[in-house]
């Protein structure tokens, strides 16, 4: 499918996002730019699209998706108001300092528990730590895309069971 083609389709069913965007967000400018969002990433993603494929549940797909993603990103995000005069939002995640003994150890902990895992999830894990996407790490070990992003969940399950938080 030629870039005119995408582009041409790509409009002719933009307008039914709007309405979606204002569903999900409940607000006029938050769903502008969720709007705004969905259609740079559908752009930027042309390539990935399917000629022949529903377009508008692509397009939903690409917007849910991009508002789950920054509702967990602000969920994340610890404010506290100030009650002063200027009414100012705190960030709350302040740098502390902390034992570097400790964080030694566990760092150690870590490296151990990573060295242990079996081979099979060892490799795409340490490819996925070093910042690898999963198209990456499935290219260079040659194996299909959803048995790499497996193995990484269950490298991930497994070091979780290893290493203890305190």
């Amino acid at each position: 499918m030629s870039s005119a083609e995408f582009n041409t389709l790509l409009l002719s069913n933009a307008d039914f996002l709007k309405p979606f965007a204002i569903t999900l967000t409940k607000d006029a400018e938050s769903a502008k730019d969720l709007y705004q969002e969905t259609m740079f990433r559908a752009l930027s993603n042309q390539e990935k699209y399917l000629a022949g494929t529903n377009i508008r549940a692509w397009l939903y797909t690409i917007m849910r998706n991009i508002f789950i993603n920054n509702y967990r990103r602000k969920s994340k995000q610890h404010l506290c108001f100030d009650n002063s005069t200027n009414d100012f939002l705190l960030n709350t995640q302040q740098v502390i300092i902390g034992n570097q003994a400790e964080s030694g150890l566990r760092i150690k902990d870590i490296q151990v528990s990573v060295h242990n895992l079996p081979v099979i999830f060892k490799k795409p894990f340490i490819l996925y730590l070093d910042g690898f996407k999963y198209f990456e790490i499935a290219e260079i070990l040659e194996e299909p895309l959803g048995t790499i992003k497996s193995r990484i969940h269950f490298a991930r399950k497994m070091l979780k069971a290893q290493v203890t938080r305190f």
